[in-house]
C-alpha cells in the first residue's frame, strides 16, 4: 500500500523535527556528568593548575563541554562560603566533587555528603582529618592526593635559613580562618626552628586590613624574615605581600611559586600543577566507574623550590651557590 503525504503534513513533520532536535540536544547535554571543582584560591592564580586538571580528564576520555560538564567554584580564601557551596553541589547531585588543594574544601565536602564521590588534594594527613580510613584503602566516598605538608614546611624553613643565614627572628604569619593549615604550619615550624637556632613570633591575619596591621607592627619590632603559612587567601594577596616586604626590606617565603613571581624572595612546596593532574586523573577514573573506597590515597613526589634573584639583590642577599644549584626555577 502506498501512503501519500501532502505538503502540509510534510511541513508539519519537519517542523516537529525542528522542535524535537534542540530538545533532544538539551536532554543529551543535561545527561552529561557534572564535576564540581572547588578551589580555595582565585581563577587567575589557578589557571596553570586548572589546565593540568583538564588535561588529565582528557587523557581519561572526558572532554569538557562534549561528554562532561565541569563547574568551577573559586572560594578566594573565603572559607565560610564552603558549607553553602557544598550543600548546593549535593542538592544538584553532581557526579564528583573535586577539591583541588584545599583542606577546608575537602572537609566541607566530606561533611556535606557520604555518597557523592570526592577527590581531594590535602596538605595534611587525610586519615587524621577523617577523610579516609587508611591510605591504602580509603573505605568511603573520598580519595585523593596528600601533600606531606608537615615535612615540606620544615624543609622550607631550613631553605630560608640557608638563604638568609643571618636571619634569626622569624615572623610566622597564619590565617586562623584556615585552622588546619595554621595548626600544621605552627607545629612544623615550632619543631624545626630550635634545631637551627631560629626564634619565631606567631602572627594572625584573616583580612587585607589585618595584613596591613601586621606590617605596621613591624615598624616597632622588625623581624629578620617572614614565613607565610600555606593559605589560599595569602596567595591571592601575593602582590600586597610583595609590595609590603619590599617596602620594609623583609625577606619572605611562601609555599607556592606565584608568590615568588609577584616579588617574594622564595617558595618551596608541592608542585600544584602535578597535584591537579593527579586529582583530574582520579576524577576521570571515578567517572568511568572506579570507587574512591578502592583507590589508594597518593602522596606527592614532585616539589619545587623557586627563587627570585631580583628580590635577593634588592635585599642585598648573596645567594649561596649551594642554594642556587638546587633551585627548580630562578627568576632573574
Amino acid at each position: 500500500m502506498t501512503v501519500t503525504i501532502g505538503r502540509r503534513e510534510l511541513l508539519a513533520a519537519f517542523g516537529g523535527a525542528a522542535v524535537a532536535w534542540p530538545l533532544a540536544g538539551r536532554a543529551q547535554q543535561s545527561a552529561m556528568p557534572v564535576i564540581g571543582v572547588v578551589s580555595g584560591q582565585s581563577s587567575d592564580t589557578e589557571a596553570r593548575n586548572t589546565a593540568a586538571f583538564r588535561k588529565a580528564l582528557n587523557e581519561n576520555g572526558y572532554i569538557e563541554g562534549e561528554n562532561v560538564t565541569v563547574q568551577y567554584h573559586w572560594v578566594e580564601g573565603q572559607y565560610d562560603r564552603l558549607p553553602v557551596l557544598m550543600a548546593d553541589l549535593v542538592r544538584r547531585r553532581v557526579a564528583v566533587i573535586a577539591t583541588t588543594g584545599s583542606v577546608p574544601a575537602a572537609l566541607a565536602a566530606k561533611a556535606a555528603t557520604a555518597t557523592i564521590p570526592i577527590v581531594f588534594g590535602a596538605g595534611d594527613d587525610p586519615v587524621k582529618l577523617g577523610l579516609v580510613a587508611s591510605f591504602a584503602r580509603p573505605g568511603g566516598n573520598a580519595t585523593g592526593i596528600n601533600f606531606l605538608n608537615l615535612e615540606v614546611t620544615a624543609k622550607r624553613l631550613r631553605l630560608l635559613h640557608e638563604l638568609v643565614p643571618k636571619a634569626v627572628r622569624i615572623a610566622v604569619l597564619v590565617n586562623p580562618a584556615n585552622a588546619t593549615s595554621a595548626e600544621s604550619t605552627l607545629r612544623a615550624v615550632q619543631e624545626a626552628a630550635p634545631a637551627i637556632g631560629l626564634q619565631t613570633q606567631v602572627l594572625n591575619a584573616t583580612t587585607i586590613a589585618e595584613i596591613d596591621a601586621v606590617f605596621a607592627g613591624f615598624a616597632r619590632e622588625h623581624p629578620d624574615a617572614l614565613f607565610l603559612a600555606g593559605d589560599a587567601f595569602f596567595l591571592d594577596r601575593r602582590v600586597q605581600f610583595a609590595t609590603l616586604t619590599a617596602r620594609d626590606r623583609i625577606p619572605a617565603t611562601g609555599n607556592e611559586s606565584p608568590f615568588v613571581k609577584a616579588g617574594g624572595l622564595m617558595s618551596y612546596g608541592t608542585d600544584l600543577a602535578e597535584t591537579f593532574r593527579q586529582v583530574g586523573n582520579y576524577t576521570g577514573r571515578v567517572l568511568k566507574g572506579e570507587k574512591p573506597a578502592e583507590l589508594p590515597v597518593l602522596q606527592s613526589t614532585k616539589f619545587e623550590f623557586v627563587l627570585n634573584l631580583q628580590t635577593a639583590q634588592a635585599l642585598n642577599i648573596e645567594v649561596p651557590p649551594s642554594v642556587l644549584s638546587i633551585a627548580d626555577e630562578v627568576i632573574e
